[in-house]
């Protein structure tokens, strides 16, 4: 393993996540999102990227869905990024912790409107009976907030993945691709190349 030279992995990631906000035609702050639950076994899913800075990666949910019980339950978890039109990929891993109160309200705050009001209605991974219980709660909640302010449910909030590891993955021919792993260390990122 080599020391790294003064690359941080949040500087490559802005330089390549800059280009996808330019490359990609759809959502290039979206990332899949994979936990464990109480068993071990994985779960994966597409999650929008709401912020990143060296604290880490920054994304909202209802934290009684199933990731946000597998988060809090297990506080681990693993980021991708794919950018097709870049032929680039990011994985991330590291320790999860909630958001604080004031980062949760302001992006909370920052929604559209019938956004907070579905916070409020959907029970997030919960069995539903049919979609005229979800229309429902809509209603019920767009008429118990139709003037004032949303205010944001307990319950949603927002997760930060501070990353212990990086790997980024540039495309090559003949499947001879670049793989470039920074890992923290106590003194600083270490880099190492892979084998593709």
């Amino acid at each position: 393993m080599a020391r790294s030279d003064d690359r941080d992995p949040f500087d490559l990631f802005d330089e390549w996540f800059a280009k996808a906000e330019a490359d990609e035609p759809r959502d290039p702050n979206a990332m899949a999102l994979a936990t464990a639950d109480a068993e071990g076994r994985p779960n994966v899913r597409m999650v929008l990227l709401k912020g990143v800075d060296p604290a880490g990666f920054v994304f909202y949910t209802n934290f009684e869905s199933q990731k946000g019980t597998e988060l809090l339950a297990n506080p681990n978890a693993a980021l991708c990024f794919y950018w097709k039109s870049l032929q680039k990929q990011v994985r991330v891993q590291g320790a999860i912790t909630p958001v604080s109160d004031e980062e949760a309200d302001a992006y909370f705050e920052s929604r559209a409107r019938d956004s907070r009001i579905g916070a409020w209605a959907s029970q997030q991974s919960r069995p539903m009976a049919g979609r005229f219980d979800l229309e429902k709660a809509v209603a019920r909640y767009a008429a118990k907030y139709a003037v004032g302010a949303v205010p944001r449910p307990a319950y949603w909030s927002g997760f930060r993945l501070a990353p212990d590891r990086f790997e980024f993955w540039d495309e090559r021919p003949f499947r001879l691709h670049d793989r470039l792993v920074f890992i923290r260390r106590d003194s600083g990122w270490d880099t190492e190349k892979l084998y593709p």
